[in-house]
């Protein structure tokens, strides 16, 4: 008997070792090249092939040039943040989509040369949505901006979408919130970026840029900076009126709860949750020390509460 009960164990750890291989089998991967007139916007689809219908995320990534991953190597931000999230909300039957910044890819430059304006970031996320509300194989769409993204998608969000996430969105307009990043650190400075925003908005053009805030203020960033300051999340965020999820996390040092917080009163009907300990790139800090660290360092683990903060909100009725 006694031997027959160790076949039994080992034939049940050999059967869970067998399901363990097929479940990691079930993620089908599909590389995407999405066109948005010549812009090529190359991606990777993520979805349960075991299951006729779910659903699926769109997600739009912040400012600067992170890839479909969330890592911008230049820099030094490698926290593959992105990518762990899709993994993890794959696990839960929830497909996920993610492309690379239109300023990632380097045959997109000549044109990004000529124009380049926050607008343009809106029409990459209309492509990618026009793309995929005819699929069958996904039963409705959730739109997830991070960041500078949690403006873009809101300026998407179209008819086609379902549901919408504001994943460390600011709750205010770029210029403000970059004049109080600054103005934090150097309060001179930060009366210099205010004077330069209002120049900016008031003519179009800066006369005389401060030496110190040439890395912002750089004549190729202006057209942009203007298009984009002009929005205030507030505004957009109450004309919504479909389900809406507000995130932040309490140890993001770029963005503040008090965004978050300022977004839900702007759209009381949306749902708040603030994760503790989560920072900008969504992983778990004990340390403020670590928080920095955390951005070029894939070993911090990204928070489990976001996860499930997601999944509920995505598969709730």
């Amino acid at each position: 008997m006694k031997k027959i009960s160790i076949n039994i164990v080992l034939l049940c750890a050999i059967l869970l070792v067998s399901l363990a291989g097929i479940a990691q089998t079930q993620i089908i991967s599909e590389e995407l090249l999405l066109m948005n007139d010549s812009i090529q916007l190359p991606g990777t689809l993520t979805y349960n092939k075991n299951l006729d219908r779910q659903p699926l995320i769109i997600f739009v990534q912040g400012s600067g040039n992170p890839d479909r991953n969330g890592n911008q190597p230049a820099l030094g931000v490698n926290a593959n943040y992105i990518k762990v999230l899709r993994d993890s909300l794959n696990k839960n039957n929830i497909a996920f989509y993610s492309y690379d910044k239109r300023n990632v890819t380097q045959a997109n430059m000549p044109a990004l040369m000529k124009h380049f304006v926050f607008e343009d970031l809106v029409e990459d996320v209309s492509t990618a949505i026009h793309h995929f509300k005819s699929e069958k194989r996904f039963n409705h769409i959730t739109l997830l901006g991070h960041s500078q993204g949690a403006l873009v998608a809101l300026l998407a969000v179209s008819n086609d979408i379902d549901k919408y996430i504001s994943l460390a969105g600011l709750g205010t307009s770029v210029d403000m919130a970059i004049t109080r990043q600054i103005s934090a650190q150097n309060e001179s400075l930060g009366q210099s970026t205010k004077d330069h925003f209002e120049e900016l908005n008031d003519t179009g053009a800066i006369k005389e840029v401060n030496p110190m805030l040439l890395s912002i203020f750089a004549k190729a960033n202006l057209d942009f900076l203007k298009s984009y300051m002009k929005y205030r999340p507030t505004d957009e965020i109450s004309k919504l009126k479909i389900p809406t999820l507000i995130i932040n996390g309490t140890k993001d040092i770029q963005v503040t709860v008090k965004d978050a917080e300022a977004l839900h009163k702007a759209n009381p009907s949306s749902k708040l949750a603030i994760i503790e300990k989560m920072n900008h790139v969504l992983k778990v800090i004990e340390n403020d020390s670590d928080n920095l660290t955390s951005y070029s360092n894939v070993n911090f683990p990204l928070s489990k509460e976001l996860i499930t903060v997601i999944t509920e909100f995505i598969t709730q009725q």
